[in-house]
């Protein structure tokens, strides 16, 4: 798995170039969402893998998923589709979901957004839910899009996640904390 990350790592590179320089990186993540959801489908993922299938084939195939939702300028279609079939040409399309992954993380730090996981015990109110995303965009300075779910197993409380820091407020936290250093002592 984190080869093919590596792998995909300077194709969502080349894409994101591509997309931000024709300001196009809206159309260009609804276009890789909507590929990554295709190629993860196993009847596609077959016709990718099948080698009777000619790489102009496996582009057009996808390019008619992209189609189905899009929007697009037929530029932005010749863009993706020479983009498509470099990754047929290098047998990189099964990579299509790191691609998209790595694409939209590039976008995120584009748009100074963080994305943050809040875990609370309770469900929270508009406001509650406010006051923690503007606390964490001061301590970030960035815009925080924050992804919710309530875990009543925090016992109260909350835990929040962003990138690798994780700030546990929870009292299933604070327990296993005290518990930890009564241990240790």
């Amino acid at each position: 798995m984190a080869e093919i990350a590596t792998i995909a790592r300077p194709y969502a590179e080349a894409a994101f170039g591509l997309a931000d320089r024709s300001g196009t990186l809206e159309t260009w993540s609804a276009a890789l969402g909507r590929l990554a959801q295709a190629a993860a489908e196993d009847q596609v993922r077959k016709l990718i893998g099948n080698p009777q299938v000619t790489d102009s084939q496996r582009v057009e195939l996808l390019m008619a998923v992209v189609a189905g939702g899009s929007s697009g300028t037929a530029g932005e279609a010749a863009g993706l589709r020479n983009f498509l079939a470099v990754l047929a040409e290098n047998k990189r399309l099964e990579a299509l979901g790191f691609i998209r992954e790595q694409f939209e993380r590039l976008k995120a730090e584009r748009e100074t957004i963080v994305d943050a996981t809040l875990e609370s015990a309770f469900e929270l109110n508009e406001m509650q839910l406010a006051d923690i995303v503007a606390g964490l965009e001061r301590r970030f300075a960035r815009k925080v899009r924050a992804q919710v779910s309530v875990v009543p197993e925090l016992i109260g409380g909350a835990r929040i996640t962003v990138g690798d820091l994780v700030i546990d407020g929870s009292v299933r936290g604070k327990l296993a904390a005290m518990a930890a250093g009564l241990a240790a002592a």
